[in-house]
């Protein structure tokens, strides 16, 4: 989907590299809108330079690391996979 918008990932950060709880609120704090994807359940969230309890959180996957995959894209930040998500925000 990526190739197909002529997207290229600036920056690719291996499986094996767990981001936690600090990488969440950082990326956070730096979004505008961070949206956060679980099979067909999407959240929205505007941190406006914060970063919220409830949007970190959800950044999150059960072990605590961060959920896979996580794009930024500008200051627009996509948590997880939904394709219809990813073509509403990239195409």
């Amino acid at each position: 989907m990526l190739d197909a918008n002529g997207i290229v990932a600036k920056q690719t950060v291996s499986a094996s590299r767990k981001l936690g709880r600090q990488d969440a609120t950082a990326l956070a704090r730096g979004a505008s809108k961070v949206v956060v994807m679980k099979g067909k359940k999407v959240a929205e969230f505007a941190p406006a330079g914060k970063a919220p309890k409830d949007c970190v959180d959800a950044m999150l996957g059960p072990t605590g690391n961060m959920r896979a995959p996580t794009l930024r894209f500008g200051r627009l930040i996509l948590v997880g996979f939904n394709e219809q998500i990813y073509e509403q925000f990239l195409s």
